[in-house]
């Protein structure tokens, strides 16, 4: 199947897009790195009348360090990402990410900022910002606005975007030596939407958790924060007990989504393997450290 006809626009500053968006409203869709939107146009399931191209927009690709924060430019590809030294050092949970997203010709091309804005519940850099308490950065003709990630995500492919306006970036805070950080998820095949997926932002004073926080991938309509399980982890040391208690919190508090082939009951088993084995790769970390 081929997309329907739409007309074709590529202008040369924000203000041009937040024009075309008041002007054009709900026929009218922003395309930046196309993974999610060429594949809806060619599906028809999604039929804008006009396409507007930001990909040329000077600025809206910097990786840079603003203070204690990481900012990361919407049109800032995933491999971009996965390959910035500035990235391992200071978020490094994005680099242990990076990989897991499909193939490399669609992390050469997607981007940041459209990953954010389309709210996969079963992508990792949404459910990654949620664990590290991101924010998320719009702008649009009533002038510019952060909101937490934990508050963006909203609904399934629903968030707090509003009409006109666009993501231009996010932020996350910058690692210190006493973080930890891991990502793992668990999928068919490579580069397939992950059945499960887990991201563990954790800060430590020696080998006491000092917080620990869970987002979860695949698990609902949105990238979930395990609130309760964090809040058992919080000032334990993470020792075999812990963990079998946490893994049990964790099983409870879960009321996760079935898939086409995957019961809610399998997906609440795979995310209690994932945290099981990232909380063990993190107890076993600290007490290297304190050799």
């Amino acid at each position: 199947m081929k997309a329907a006809a739409f007309d074709y626009t590529k202008p040369r500053t924000l203000d041009d897009v937040f024009a075309l968006l008041q002007r054009h409203g709900d026929d009218a869709r922003v395309l930046a790195g196309g993974q999610t939107l060429l594949a809806t146009l060619n599906m028809r399931l999604s039929e804008p009348r006009l396409l507007i191209d930001i990909t040329g927009l000077p600025g809206l690709d910097v990786i840079e360090r603003r203070g204690d924060r990481l900012y990361i430019g919407a049109l800032a590809t995933h491999t971009a990402i996965e390959q910035s030294a500035l990235v391992a050092e200071l978020a490094p949970l994005l680099g242990s990410a990076a990989p897991h997203i499909a193939h490399r010709a669609i992390r050469n091309a997607g981007t940041w900022g459209g990953s954010i804005a389309y709210g996969d519940p079963a992508a990792e850099w949404p459910v990654c910002l949620v664990a590290l308490d991101g924010v998320v950065h719009l702008r649009g003709p009533e002038g510019a606005r952060s909101v937490r990630a934990t508050d963006f995500f909203q609904d399934l492919y629903t968030t707090d975007l509003q009409p006109a306006e666009l993501v231009v970036g996010a932020d996350v805070p910058v690692a210190t030596r006493a973080d930890w950080f891991a990502f793992d998820e668990l999928a068919r095949r490579h580069g397939d939407y992950a059945v499960a997926g887990l991201a563990v932002a954790a800060r430590f004073d020696g080998q006491t958790a000092q917080r620990v926080h869970l987002g979860l991938l695949g698990m609902g309509s949105i990238p979930l924060r395990a609130a309760r399980t964090e809040a058992l982890l919080a000032g334990k040391k993470l020792d075999a007990a812990t963990i079998e208690i946490a893994v049990a919190s964790l099983k409870a508090e879960l009321d996760p989504l079935p898939d086409l082939t995957h019961t809610p009951e399998t997906k609440r088993h795979l995310a209690t393997v994932l945290m099981r084995r990232l909380l063990q790769a993190a107890a076993a970390s600290r007490a290297a450290l304190s050799i």
